[in-house]
């Protein structure tokens, strides 16, 4: 079955173009809808959720949400399902999109977008080329999440009534088009705020409990221990990181060099394949900080304070590769010329979300290169593999 290629990439330029970072997807998820009814898409059969009414962080709209009716032979065969998410990190803002070659490069310094307007493209053109060959397929939804960049927040706040109860998905995110993704890590994002007591630190520095101590010494702890960076206990592996350190809402950490620091918040992650490992990691982080509040006291003898606070981002999964969902992604990949390369994800994926509501879920490439950062590119031959590979799996007998 061929796709129009040359259409395919006009979209994908054109979705591009479009600022859309996380959280501010409004405005993609316009133009996603005009060029899905300029593919024959009927307006009814497109929609936006209400899941920016749930996320706990500002999001400007839902869920973008496509019901395509089965046709022909395969009208009455179940439902799947294809999904991306629309939104792109705040380094895309401003990204100029250039083809050269078989590229698209960034003439901006800045993020390309690739992540995730690739599969945007890709689903587009799926509705597109359903449409235009009049293809045989089951009843499709197609679903464009927001926020997967801060939080895999779209997939997560989904309402499964939504969605038409699909037996299978499809994800296209980062990579090749023959990567068939089924499993992925889980996280734990976690802040800590850790409360000193502020004094002169020219006059009376003794009076003084410096948070800043507390986080250094607590830091310290976790390097010694082994629970920075990439964390290895045993047959236990993860990893972890420092994010941000301020003052709270985006304020330094401190008032001057002459006051001895009072207040200091830092927010960090833990990751693992194995969902009680992250936690473990976590966990340390935890008595670090609450072990070095203790140490740090003042000439009264007062400590430090620590609140320490963490949420799971989203949960490890890993696919058998027995499943109906699996098979149909290796025996496609293979048909449009790929060679199924069957691995884990060291990164969360709204698959993550998927799978934890029962949906099994399967995530491809789509041609995206060295995401979020500046040197982003996009190989179109892998897009156009990519696009490929959407059609037969929607199509598939």
């Amino acid at each position: 079955m061929p796709v129009d290629t040359k259409a395919a990439t006009d979209r994908l330029m054109r979705f591009l173009a479009v600022e859309g970072v996380t959280g501010q997807e409004a405005a993609i998820g316009r133009e996603l809808t005009a060029a899905l009814k300029e593919a024959g898409v009927p307006a009814k059969a497109i929609r936006l959720d209400d899941a920016n009414t749930r996320i706990p962080v500002p999001t400007e709209t839902g869920n973008l949400i496509v019901d395509l009716p089965g046709r022909g032979a395969l009208h009455n065969q179940k439902r799947i399902m294809f999904m991306t998410h629309m939104d792109t990190v705040p380094l895309c803002a401003g990204a100029k999109p250039k083809k050269s070659g078989r590229k698209i490069v960034n003439e901006a310094k800045t993020a390309l977008g690739g992540d995730n307007r690739c599969g945007c493209g890709v689903l587009v053109t799926l509705a597109a080329e359903l449409e235009k060959q009049k293809l045989d397929h089951p009843p499709i939804t197609l679903l464009f999440c927001v926020r997967e960049e801060s939080g895999l927040y779209g997939a997560r706040h989904v309402k499964l009534d939504e969605l038409g109860a699909p037996v299978m998905a499809f994800n296209y995110d980062g990579g090749a088009a023959s990567n068939v993704v089924i499993g992925a890590v889980g996280a734990d994002r976690w802040t800590v705020e850790i409360f000193g007591r502020a004094s002169h630190a020219g006059v009376a520095p003794e009076r003084g409990i410096s948070s800043t101590m507390i986080m250094a010494l607590a830091l310290a702890d976790v390097k010694a221990g082994g629970w920075f960076g990439k964390v290895v206990k045993g047959k236990q592996q993860g990893t972890s990181n420092v994010g941000p350190v301020t003052g709270g809402a985006g304020r330094p950490a401190g008032d001057a060099t002459n006051v001895v620091t009072d207040y200091v918040h830092v927010r960090g992650e833990s990751r693992s394949h194995d969902g009680k490992f992250f936690k473990e990691i976590t966990k340390a982080y935890k008595a670090a900080f609450e072990k070095a509040a203790k140490k740090v006291t003042n000439a009264q003898g007062k400590s430090g304070k620590v609140k320490f606070k963490a949420e799971t981002d989203y949960y490890p999964f890993r696919m058998k590769e027995s499943l109906p969902v699996v098979k149909r992604a290796i025996e496609v990949v293979s048909a449009v010329g790929g060679t199924p390369n069957v691995r884990a994800a060291n990164g969360g994926l709204d698959a993550n979300w998927m799978v934890r509501h029962g949906i099994p879920t399967v995530t491809f490439g789509a041609g995206q290169n060295e995401a979020h950062t500046i040197d982003e590119w996009i190989n179109l031959d892998e897009y156009d593999r990519a696009c490929a590979l959407a059609v037969q799996l929607a199509t598939m007998r």
